[in-house]
C-alpha cells in the first residue's frame, strides 16, 4: 500500500527579510494516508493555509470538501514531495497511479 505523508502550515519562515518557501516548523498537524483506492485525508486544521507532501508511491490527488482523487486528476511521481496553497477544513484524496 502507498502512503502520503502531509504536513500543514500557517506561515512560513523568514530569513533577512525574506520568506523561505518552505513551512515554519513545528507544523500545525501532520497525518499520514495509507491509499490504493481513493482515500482522503483528515479535514484540514483551521489554522492551516498550505501543505507540504511528500507520496511514497506514483498516485493522483485531488482537493476539496469531499475529493475523490481519479488516474486523472493531477499525479505526483513516486518519491517526491510538493507544497500546495489550501482551504483550512478542506482535504486531499490520493489513488494509486502508473
Amino acid at each position: 500500500m502507498a502512503k502520503a505523508y502531509i504536513s500543514e502550515y500557517d506561515v512560513m519562515p523568514v530569513l533577512a527579510g525574506r520568506a523561505v518557501p518552505t513551512g515554519m516548523e513545528p507544523a500545525v498537524a501532520e497525518q499520514a494516508v495509507t491509499f490504493t483506492t481513493t482515500t482522503q485525508s483528515a479535514a484540514f486544521n483551521a489554522r492551516t493555509k498550505f501543505i507540504r507532501v511528500h507520496v511514497d508511491s506514483i498516485c493522483s490527488y485531488e482537493f476539496g470538501a469531499n475529493p475523490t482523487a481519479t488516474v486523472t486528476t493531477p499525479r505526483m511521481a513516486a518519491n517526491s514531495t510538493e507544497f500546495f496553497g489550501v482551504v483550512a477544513g478542506q482535504k486531499v484524496a490520493f489513488v494509486t497511479n502508473t
